[in-house]
């Protein structure tokens, strides 16, 4: 077949960080993220144009799927900060903001791309090795024998999303729920492969947040069973409760083949012999002392009627997403035929009971050693709501990586201001060596380093969206934010009372100066010393491992950036 339209030859783009299509998609970009960033960040509303779902959100997992980028340069940092966020869930922004700043500042160089590249790679070395040194002045160590810190980190990503509509005893309270169900997970006995367990968010939209809270085991919607009658379980001789789980339908229609033909005897009816073999599994589950049937699917009303006659509580339709949690809770073993059923197949509970929602009605399960829970998560609004599921999502992920790796980074712009003065000093103390190895000149290294440093400042100034100074120490290097419509000549200590971080008072002469922006001359800067107070009860803190892959992300798709020489696109 002829084809309609000749082919036509594929686009070559050289030089692609030169046009200027890249630097306003690239300046627009930029702009959306840094307006998102932090606490004060502003929210974004997106949607697709042609009607459908409005999504209300700072949050970078939600602008950047809403977000439709069509330049293949950004397509490629917003796929690195996409992966970024499915490892880690959290400094999204950070990231997506870091790696903006690392391209604009090293395209501005005159220094060609390869040296750039070579450069900036020891300089995330600098970081990396500081970030790991026990000499690190922006981490701070995670007593897990205390909640403080971990209160501390757990709030401060709830306050960091505004989209969430959280007044103050709101997140104290929802701070105080996350905690607790991520206790309930972590197992009571550990083993050499010790795992942690699951919460299940179970959603609750138009109540308060502050009517949300934490229950132990799993919750199952059944809008059937009546809230007055008494849950009559039978239960083992040891008072527990026997458990089946069944992943196959058995709602009676298994014989309805999609593939292949069924032979059928004359007289014979499929409807009949399905509903006998269901009630056949009905009459070994009760022999076989079972007190719980659920069903992952649907259910039979006769086989339901039959297993409740016999003191059988049956619970249909409690979905795929539930199983695995289920069956790791009961220690059941999904049962996948209606056509054989094994003894070792059998889980068990401590109890069951009934719970009402919000006019909602739950079967609880509660088990014997609880390393699943059900976190009833309430929020006035559904949009406040969607929010609010995925920032508890994230400090749930954030608290099963900071208990792998006991450490938080100091937030609201201290880090990246700290490293910037780090940076700056070590890399003003180099041997000569060191240039050598990376074959160039200690000029060509200052400029780099520089622009790498105005990078990690960029990211503390996204934080002001209120147009007021923001001055950084000479003594600690921490962020310090003054409020706006005050003049420059004023005296700084009597307009700052604490840090970003929250970690520093104005107590001391701390020589502070005006962060850098773009066109500032460098600054010489000495070695910034180790914060000397304590974990506060309001400290800002940051998720160590997300924040230090966030870094080596941003560097990583800046430089595969930088290093593009053409783009070749199919027009066809």
């Amino acid at each position: 077949m002829s084809r309609l339209e000749a082919k036509k030859p594929p686009l070559f783009i050289s030089e692609p960080l030169s046009k200027d299509t890249l630097s306003q998609s690239l300046s627009l970009l930029s702009g959306i993220l840094k307006s998102s960033y932090g606490p004060a960040g502003r929210l974004k509303q997106l949607h697709n144009g042609v009607g459908g779902c409005v999504c209300t959100t700072s949050q970078s997992s939600a602008l950047l799927g809403h977000l439709s980028v069509s330049h293949p340069v950004l397509r490629v940092l917003t796929a690195s900060v996409q992966n970024h966020v499915s490892r880690f869930s959290d400094c999204g922004l950070f990231t997506a903001v870091l790696c903006c700043g690392f391209i604009e500042n090293f395209r501005r160089l005159n220094v060609v791309p390869c040296t750039v590249i070579k450069i900036s790679k020891h300089l995330l070395s600098l970081c990396m090795d500081y970030l790991k040194s026990e000499a690190c002045g922006c981490r701070v160590s995670v007593d897990f024998s205390s909640v403080k810190t971990l209160v501390c980190l757990v709030r401060s990503i709830l306050t960091s999303k505004p989209a969430c509509m959280l007044n103050k005893t709101e997140v104290d309270h929802l701070t105080t729920l996350i905690l607790r169900a991520f206790i309930f997970t972590v197992p009571c006995h550990f083993e050499t492969n010790a795992v942690l367990g699951k919460c299940v968010i179970v959603p609750v939209k138009g109540r308060r947040a502050v009517d949300s809270t934490v229950l132990p085991g799993l919750l199952i919607e059944t809008p059937e069973i009546q809230l007055g009658n008494p849950l009559a379980v039978k239960r083992t001789g040891s008072n527990l409760i026997k458990v089946a789980l069944f992943c196959v339908s058995m709602s009676g229609d298994g014989f309805i083949a999609e593939e292949g033909t069924i032979t059928v005897h004359h007289g014979v009816s499929l409807e009949v012999s399905e509903l006998n073999q269901l009630l056949n599994v009905g009459k070994q589950l009760v022999k076989d002392e079972v007190g719980l049937v659920v069903c992952q699917k649907v259910m039979h009303p006769s086989l339901k009627q039959y297993l409740k006659e016999n003191g059988v509580l049956a619970v249909d339709r409690a979905g795929l997403l539930l199983m695995e949690p289920l069956g790791r809770m009961t220690g059941s073993k999904p049962i996948a035929s209606i056509h054989s059923l094994s003894p070792g197949c059998y889980g068990s509970l401590k109890d069951v009971c009934i719970e009402s929602l919000a006019s909602r009605r739950f079967v609880h399960l509660i088990p014997e050693d609880t390393v699943i829970c059900s976190l009833i998560l309430c929020n006035r609004s559904e949009t406040a709501w969607d929010e609010l599921k995925r920032v508890c999502e994230t400090a749930e992920h954030v608290l099963q990586l900071t208990m792998k790796e006991p450490l938080a980074l100091l937030g609201g712009g201290c880090t990246e201001t700290h490293l910037a003065s780090y940076i700056r000093h070590k890399s003003s103390s180099l041997p000569a060596s060191t240039f050598k190895d990376l074959d160039c000149s200690q000029t060509q290294y200052q400029l780099v380093a520089d622009g790498f440093c105005r990078s990690l400042e960029s990211v503390a100034r996204s934080l002001n969206h209120d147009e007021g100074e923001i001055l950084t120490d000479m003594v600690y290097g921490h962020c310090w934010f003054v409020p706006p419509g005050f003049p420059c000549v004023s005296k700084w200590s009597d307009l700052v009372s604490k840090c970003g971080c929250g970690m520093n008072g104005n107590t001391e002469d701390l020589s502070w100066r005006f962060l850098q922006g773009q066109s500032d001359s460098p600054v010489i800067q000495g070695c910034p010393k180790e914060a000397s107070g304590k974990v506060t009860d309001f400290l800002t803190l940051d998720c160590f491992a997300a924040k230090r892959n966030g870094l080596q992300v941003a560097l990583e798709t800046a430089n595969l950036i930088l290093d593009l020489s053409y783009i070749i696109e199919d027009q066809n």
